[in-house]
């Protein structure tokens, strides 16, 4: 959590990026990007993934170097990552203590230097050394730093007791913290990747408030079309463009319509040049036809004509083909659609029934229903509830994965889980549990290889990983450690889709994911004969599916 300086800048602060490129293993992933940040920015940074979003908050950081251009920071910073490291030895009020160390250092610099005041000559070293003491408690508002953590650690629902260990808290505690911290500390800047992750309806009303009311600077990447839509003013879209730099927009609006005009623009150059390359390879293949038939002039011509003619058809020849090696299609293809696998509909056969489901201290309210062919159920309420827990339950696959488990005990199990014969069902986590080691294509066809083994899937049902519009060629080559959060999410999603499931669970399925797929799978969860069961806090995504069956496990949502 890179920290630039001891003591805020304020109106001063400033970060910028002039002209800032960045490769990866080779790969360029950011192109001549230009910024700037001041107190008052609100800025998104958005794109398919892999793009490069979370890539430019490091290099805005510090974390990471560019290639290629120069970045420059003034003032103080906090980068909130994806992903947390296990094992942290700390307790929570380890994080809260380090969040505001600056705070607290400043209050006893100040004391020392009261101290020192009362018994020194006021007009001396004394003073001067109060009055700097004084300035710089004042301008990082340290005698509130800790009320503003203890605040947002209740409003997140995050824990409280300063003694509870951060490697007992479920995943979701742990971002809770973290943000609470970030929030109290007051830095100038606010470099947050995926703030919404974890967070309930009352969290994320508070967060939207409090980085709307913020003094200082705000670069965000978020899947959370409403919190972004609710505050960020400026979008970067870091998506490929015809000249391979990104465009800047102001506000949600101009930024949907102007990534669509773009991909309009982008689609039709890419047409043209696909165009003129076909019409320059079918002149190359034309004058080499007329070459090979110039070689037999009609009978009775003459030698020197049959001589001439071939001449200057060998000189079209060479002509077509220099023109067709000189003519480089340099607009990269328009990205990948979506593609749900078709599933056929069971009629009115019931596909899952669920009686009185729950689990002591982790789904304490017992939940029961009927799933058919074309059932559609969302699933809200606060962390903690049970959600996670309730759609594993439904899967068979309650364990240790479950995001919403309070912490490692367990619970006595009650009630029952019936599917009917030859159902599919897949369950996609909120937290990916693949082996980073293992490849994204061998892990797809594993998957697809068991279900075919087991007679659930016909081999003629498969559906090809590419088939699915989710992950490129270059991408299912790639360990699963090599891949972003985002594409992650894609294979896992791939992984839940690629048996054709009669059942659907879907556990937060917006985390990690572009605007663009957003959309696109909710459109196909709206038209699939599946059953889909869907828990989330994505308050777009509730707007969407606001007319669905509602399970609330909560009265907080």
């Amino acid at each position: 959590m890179p920290s630039l300086t001891h003591t805020p800048a304020r109106d001063r602060a400033q970060l910028t990026a002039a002209r800032v490129s960045f490769s990866r293993a080779g790969n360029r992933i950011l192109n001549d990007v230009d910024l700037v940040v001041t107190p008052s920015s609100r800025m998104a940074i958005v794109g398919e993934n892999g793009r490069g979003k979370s890539t430019l908050l490091h290099l805005l950081a510090g974390v990471l170097v560019p290639d290629a251009g120069d970045i420059a920071r003034v003032g103080t910073l906090a980068l909130a990552e994806q992903e947390m490291p296990k094992g942290d030895r700390r307790t929570v009020g380890d994080a809260v203590a380090e969040a505001i160390a600056d705070a607290l250092a400043a209050l006893h610099a100040l004391d020392e230097a009261s101290v020192a005041l009362s018994t020194d000559d006021p007009t001396g070293a004394a003073a001067d050394a109060y009055a700097e003491a004084l300035d710089r408690a004042v301008a990082l508002d340290a005698w509130d730093a800790e009320r503003r953590v203890e605040v947002a650690l209740e409003a997140l629902g995050a824990e409280t007791d300063r003694t509870r260990p951060l490697a007992e808290l479920s995943v979701g505690q742990r971002y809770r913290v973290r943000l609470a911290c970030l929030l109290g500390a007051d830095h100038d800047f606010l470099l947050l990747d995926e703030p919404t992750n974890h967070l309930d309806r009352h969290s994320l009303d508070f967060l939207t408030a409090q980085l709307r009311a913020r003094a200082g600077g705000i670069v965000v990447v978020s899947h959370d079309r409403a919190l972004l839509a609710d505050v960020a003013d400026t979008f970067v879209d870091l998506d490929p463009t015809s000249d391979d730099r990104p465009r800047v927009y102001g506000g949600f609006d101009a930024y949907r319509e102007g990534r669509e005009a773009e991909r309009e623009r982008w689609e039709q150059l890419y047409d043209r040049e696909q165009a003129e390359r076909t019409r320059l390879q079918d002149d190359l293949s034309a004058a080499q036809n007329r070459l090979v038939t110039g070689w037999r002039p009609e009978k009775g011509s003459p030698k020197h004509g049959r001589a001439t003619r071939a001449a200057g058809i060998t000189q079209t020849v060479h002509r077509r083909r220099t023109a067709l090696e000189a003519h480089a299609v340099t607009v990269p293809p328009p990205p990948m659609r979506f593609a749900f696998p078709a599933i056929p509909s069971r009629g009115g056969a019931v596909l899952l029934v669920a009686e009185d489901v729950h689990l002591d201290g982790r789904m304490p309210r017992p939940v029961s229903l009927v799933l058919h062919s074309g059932a559609r159920v969302v699933v809200t309420g606060p962390n903690g509830a049970g959600k996670s827990t309730l759609l594993a339950a439904l899967a068979g696959a309650v364990d240790s994965h479950d995001a919403d488990a309070a912490g490692p005990e367990g619970g006595a199990r009650a009630g029952a889980v019936r599917r009917g014969g030859s159902i599919r069902l897949s369950l996609l986590r909120q937290e990916s549990v693949l082996d980073p080691d293992r490849r994204a294509s061998e892990l797809y066809d594993e998957r697809i290889g068991k279900a075919v083994a087991s007679g659930a899937l016909a081999a003629s049902q498969a559906t090809g990983l590419s088939a699915l519009g989710l992950l490129t060629s270059r991408e299912t080559g790639r360990r699963v450690g090599q891949l972003s959060m985002g594409q992650v999410r894609r294979l896992d999603l791939a992984l839940a889709l690629g048996v054709r499931p009669h059942v659907l669970l879907l556990d937060e399925p917006t985390n990690h994911l572009s605007f663009t797929l957003v959309d696109e799978l909710t459109a196909a969860l709206q038209a699939t004969d599946a059953a889909v069961v869907v828990s989330t806090h994505d308050r777009q995504l509730l707007r969407d599916v606001g007319e669905w069956d509602r399970i609330d496990l909560g009265v907080r949502v």
